[in-house]
């Protein structure tokens, strides 16, 4: 017969026993246990799901304007006899190109199609109409794309097979053609630029124009930088006077292929390589920075070997083609490092939220382990006194919490692992789950060994160990308070990461040490009026609360970081919010806007339904009126106050352009009238003679001098008004800015460097909406130019990833440390509630009525319920402000500067309630129960 080991019998029934006896709180480990770990496996995958949308979104919004990513070369045409170059096979080459990508970013890029441009070329014949221009330019275009936003009105496309014994062919816009004097069947002689070392003469060539075409409004950007396609334009000849027509058209496929036979030197060839981001974006963009990087040598290595014996320069093969050295342009590096300092920051607010969960759930399991342990104190002392060893009882502790907080971790990554979204740049983080595991099941025996440690031996409480005691604290706030003020220093200087991110807790820390510290000096005040009051209740409520201030503080903690961390989500939230209107507005000027590229001489006719305001955008080169100075490249932009006035009757520009700088007197402003100017603080700063002129030599007329008179200094309230946003947001920083009248407009030429905005406002209700205001716009300054409405610039913004990554997280984060706070605030006042019971039993003995029993409750937790709103307030209010240098919240919200910090005092006022009104409902619960106690109870309560 096998022997039986009565003491394990004995060990597993007491062990089953005591799990029955603390399944409640056992329950609320398992549920912050769970919670936690299903955050390391969801969170990770839903924030990297965020930062790949909010990518994609910027590199579509960069891609519509250009490609991100683009390879260009010269083709040799003159390897053979006769000169030839095969295009259509050089551009079907594109796929050699790619397979230079190395590494796991290669199956990322693909060739989205390829173009070619030929230099601009003079147009011999036919000589255009209209004022006498020293020469005209035609450039020849290759652009696929360009098909798709444009429609023939006259004739057809060119041909990508040109008939056999016809020259090439060539489409035009309606507006170029008038320019030119052609139509139609007009046959075009160009005379291209000789290549060097080969030929002795320009070559010349013939194209026919096989159709006219009008553009069409592109809500995509595409007509960006091409508006050359559709508009001519005009520029002071360099080295003669006179003026030079510019204009572009567009050609078949094999127009290279006769060209080159007529002996002209190879266009430019480019290829668009577009980059695949949608999966996980922002990984495949980081898998492609590295072969970017190298991109070029790479193909260099791969298809160039020695060098042309004509020109000297690299020699490349692609296709079977000749060409010259390849040129790579990257713009999504340089994207993807501007969207890694927005994702940073993203990252730096995020962590502060999650630390703040972190410190939350750390202390409700630290509160629930104590009132285990003390549900248990009896069985421990009694187990103590039987012989237990303090091992043998911290063993049969975490046997009992140990497989509870395994289990629940587990559930809580099997469920927050089929709840994340898979596909994503995150990742599940196991070693964070099971180093918060780990942390919540080390909780219970470091703070079991603490309770059934050997006591010391009892003696009499001196002055001294009071003293030590005391001291003991004053370290240890003073450690949390230099730690504190080191964190913040830190935080401020190089910005949030892993650890700094744990900066606002200690600040909570701080705050709640301040208020220990200073209300049981408040309790104590009030204890002295109330000691004179006739009844008791006041007097023990204030005295009971004055004595239970230092076991109170990780409840005051919870309540702190608790409240202090929604606040501070709250004033992020709104100021992140409002920026956003800002930045809409900031970017569109008024209800929309509409930019073209040059200075259109004339204001466009009325738009039904709006009022309209036209700037103007010139670069010029001013001089000191007196002693001649010249102060290069200043930005000067010309508007009529009337028209801003219009447009925006709140505008501080606006009010100071009509009342400083009224229209000079006279027929024109040429006549030397000085022309009344706003100028920037640093332009300010260089003006030092009283004006400013500058020389124009208008089309066809003798030069002509402006004199710009300084009538003011433009504010910053001024300079961030949002009528100058589409105008300064094409300026370099650091630009000098002069802001004149309308009037100074009139003798500058047209700049092809210049830029032309159009601001509307919609005057009634069927005029606001975005389909109206882009006709509006596309009406008035015609398809080409790129509009912008401040309703969809708006919820592009509010619909950003990072955006709403961070609202998300902050609402997902006090959401959970609100429940957290919650649980741990009814296992503190139930730690606690035996103190403030036993006081009200022996009063109740004494003849305490039931009212006045639930008044001295009330009494008990109002300075806990006033502490935590003051200082959870406190802290929500002043963290902002200790780390405003690190908040770069313009990143999310763009506009002229930084956002104001907006405190959500709304939702402050409603916070600060529900705690308040928490405790009270816990005091009030407890009245009720006492109220129930039969009146043996309470005489036989310890």
């Amino acid at each position: 017969m096998r022997p039986v080991d009565l003491s394990a019998a004995v060990t597993r029934r007491l062990m089953r026993k005591e799990a029955r006896g603390d399944l409640p709180l056992l329950a609320c480990l398992a549920v912050v246990v769970l919670a936690l770990t299903a955050l390391c496996a969801w969170a990770p995958a839903f924030a990297g799901g965020q930062e790949d949308r909010a990518l994609r979104q910027r590199v579509d919004a960069t891609a519509s304007g250009a490609p991100l990513i683009s390879v260009s070369t010269t083709p040799e045409v003159f390897g053979t006899v006769p000169p030839a170059v095969h295009m259509a096979t050089l551009l079907g080459s594109g796929t050699t190109l790619t397979e230079q990508f190395g590494g796991p970013g290669a199956r990322h890029v693909t060739i989205a199609g390829g173009s070619y441009d030929y230099n601009a070329a003079s147009l011999v014949s036919p000589r255009p109409p209209g004022p006498a221009d020293t020469r005209t330019e035609l450039a020849v275009s290759h652009l696929p794309a360009a098909r798709a936003h444009l429609r023939y009105v006259s004739g057809h496309a060119p041909a990508d097979h040109t008939p056999l014994g016809t020259p090439p062919q060539i489409g035009l816009s309606q507006a170029t053609a008038r320019a030119l004097g052609v139509r139609a069947g007009s046959l075009l002689t160009l005379e291209f630029a000789k290549t060097l070392g080969v030929q002795s003469a320009p070559p010349r060539a013939h194209l026919l124009v096989s159709g006219l075409y009008r553009t069409t409004a592109a809500a995509d950007g595409f007509w960006s930088g091409q508006e050359t396609l559709d508009q001519p334009s005009r520029y002071p000849a360099e080295h003669s006077a006179g003026t030079v027509l510019s204009v572009r058209g567009l050609v078949g496929l094999d127009a290279a292929d006769l060209l080159a036979g007529a002996g002209v030197g190879g266009p430019r060839v480019t290829w668009q390589v577009r980059a695949d981001l949608s999966g996980a974006a922002l990984a495949e963009a980081h898998a492609l920075t590295g072969p970017l990087s190298h991109y070029s040598a790479d193909l260099s290595a791969a298809l160039c070997q020695g060098s042309d014996p004509i020109t000297g320069d690299l020699s490349c093969h692609i296709g079977g083609q000749a060409t010259g050295p390849l040129l790579v342009t990257d713009s999504l590096s340089p994207l993807l490092a501007a969207f890694t300092a927005q994702d940073q920051q993203a990252r730096g607010l995020a962590t502060f939220a999650v630390d703040a969960v972190a410190a939350v759930a750390l202390a409700t399991v630290t509160v629930a382990v104590r009132l285990l342990l003390r549900r248990r104190q009896a069985h421990l002392r009694l187990q103590r006194a039987r012989g237990a060893s303090t091992a043998r009882l911290v063993l049969l502790r975490c046997a009992v919490a140990w497989p509870v907080v395994l289990i629940a971790a587990l559930l809580g990554w099997a469920a927050g692992g089929t709840l994340a979204p898979t596909g994503t740049s995150g990742s599940p983080r196991p070693a964070t789950a099971a180093l918060t595991a780990a942390v919540v099941a080390l909780t219970v025996p470091l703070m079991t060994w603490l309770a059934v440690r050997e006591p010391r031996r009892a003696g009499r409480l001196r002055r001294s160990r009071r003293n030590l005691a005391a001291g003991r604290r004053v370290v240890l706030e003073l450690t949390v308070l230099v730690t504190t003020a080191a964190g913040v220093v830190a935080l401020r200087s190089q910005g949030p990461d892993g650890i700094l991110g744990a900066v606002p807790v200690l600040v909570a820390l701080t705050v709640v040490l301040v208020l220990l510290r200073i209300y049981p000096l408040v309790l104590r005040l009030v204890l002295r009026r109330t000691r004179r009051g006739r009844g008791a209740v006041g007097f023990v409520g204030a005295a009971r609360a004055a004595h239970d201030a230092p076991a109170t503080g990780l409840a005051l903690f919870v309540l702190v970081l608790t409240l202090g961390t929604a606040v501070f989500g709250g004033l992020v939230h709104r100021t992140i919010d409002d920026g956003l209107a800002t930045g809409a507005a900031w970017t569109t000027g008024a209800d929309a806007s509409a930019t073209v590229a040059g200075t259109v001489p004339s204001a466009p006719g009325a738009v039904p339904g709006t009022r309209t305001a036209l700037q103007h955008l010139y670069s010029l080169d001013l001089a000191g009126q007196t002693d001649g100075a010249v102060i290069p490249q200043v930005a000067v932009i010309t508007v009529d106050p009337r028209q801003l006035a219009a447009v925006a009757p709140q505008s501080p520009l606006a009010a100071a352009l009509r009342s400083r700088a009224a229209a000079p007197t006279g027929p024109r402003a040429g006549t030397n009238a000085p022309l009344p100017s706003f100028l920037s603080p640093d332009l300010r700063a260089r003006e030092r003679t009283g004006g400013l002129t500058a020389t124009v030599v208008p089309d066809g007329q003798r030069p002509v001098n402006l004199v710009f008179e300084p009538v003011g200094t433009l504010t910053a309230a001024e300079l961030r008004d949002p009528l100058l946003g589409p105008v300064t947001a094409q300026l370099a920083p650091g630009t000098p800015v002069l802001v004149t009248t309308a009037a100074a407009g009139q003798p500058i030429p047209p700049q092809p460097s210049g830029s032309t905005v159009l601001l509307l406002k919609s005057d009634g209700p069927g005029t606001a909406e975005p389909a109206a205001l882009r006709s509006a716009a596309a009406r008035a300054l015609g398809p080409s130019a790129r509009i912008r409405v401040r309703a969809e610039t708006l919820r592009a913004l509010r619909t950003d990833g990072l955006t709403q990554g961070i609202g998300t997280i902050y609402t997902v984060s006090s959401i959970l440390a609100a429940l957290s706070g919650l649980l741990a605030l009814v296992l503190e006042l139930t730690l606690t509630s035996h103190e403030r019971s036993r006081t009200t039993s022996f009063l109740r003995t004494l003849g305490l009525g039931a009212k006045e029993a639930g008044a001295l409750h009330f009494l008990q937790l109002l300075p806990l319920a006033v502490a935590s709103a003051v200082g959870g307030t406190l802290l929500g209010l002043l963290e902002p402000r200790l780390m405003a240098a690190t908040l770069d919240l313009q990143q999310f919200t763009g506009g002229p500067g930084q956002p104001a910090l907006r405190t959500d005092y709304a939702l402050t006022v409603a916070l600060v309630a529900g705690v308040t009104a928490l405790i009270l409902a816990a005091a009030v619960t407890e009245s009720v129960l006492a109220r129930r106690r039969g009146l043996g109870a309470v005489l036989r309560l310890p």
